[in-house]
């Protein structure tokens, strides 16, 4: 059996994801605060094996601390962003190929929201953390890197099985899916995953993970054809309310 993967909710629309291994032992990526993460360890009866990070930014690291403390778990973060990161156990590079509780975890480049930025992608288990590169109906907000660098991390993500499950930070899909529908409002599918995402959150339900056949027929982001494309629509979005 795999290891498997659930969102946690955390701060105001953050995900935190939790992995179980089959013998038990549990890793979480991007904890954005302990609580939540405390929470459902103490559920589960276990402790905490691993941290994983994607990126620097507060909003998925600030309960790292908080957790090492009371659990010793080990770090696992990017070199490139190792100096900004809380202190690193395990350190990746793009590239690489590491063992994660028991299973192979690729790292994947993803520039673009930051640098440095990394995306980890777990093939027997056929999901991936990609943070705040790509997010359901949309992609991160271009705050370091460059519209090229997050058109190669999209295309990168693209790759990745149709049926790779997208474990995202945050909850946007339904602004995303508003934005969307203003790019390509013929898409039927994209027309079709509104709905149903409205349903979702009117029932109070999260709308990830998703998949990367899903995000391919619907997020243009994802389906934008070049950088140039990709910066056009990228603007629009950061002034679209």
């Amino acid at each position: 059996m795999p290891v498997t993967v659930t969102a946690l909710p955390c701060l105001s629309d953050n995900y935190a994801w939790v992995l179980r291994a089959p013998d038990g032992r549990v890793a979480v990526c991007d904890p954005g605060e302990a609580a939540p993460v405390i929470a459902a360890v103490e559920a589960m009866g276990k402790g905490l094996d691993l941290i994983l990070l994607t990126h620097h930014h507060g909003d998925h690291v600030d309960g790292v601390k908080e957790l090492v403390d009371r659990y010793g778990a080990k770090v696992l973060g990017a070199k490139a962003d190792a100096h900004r990161l809380p202190p690193l156990d395990i350190v990746v590079e793009p590239g690489q190929t590491v063992d994660v509780l028991g299973v192979p975890m690729k790292v994947l480049a993803s520039d673009g929201h930051t640098r440095g930025h990394v995306a980890l992608y777990f093939p027997e288990c056929g999901f991936v953390l990609c943070g705040d590169t790509l997010f359901s109906l949309g992609c991160g907000r271009l705050i370091e890197g460059t519209a090229a660098e997050m058109f190669d991390s999209l295309q990168r993500l693209a790759a990745l099985p149709a049926e790779t499950l997208v474990c995202c930070g945050h909850e946007y899909t339904q602004s995303n899916a508003r934005f969307a529908l203003t790019v390509e409002p013929e898409n039927v599918a994209l027309q079709a995953r509104a709905k149903e995402v409205d349903a979702l959150r009117a029932a109070g339900k999260p709308t990830v993970p998703t998949t990367m056949g899903l995000e391919l027929a619907t997020n243009p982001f994802l389906r934008a054809r070049d950088v140039a494309t990709l910066a056009r629509i990228r603007t629009a979005k950061d002034n679209f309310r």
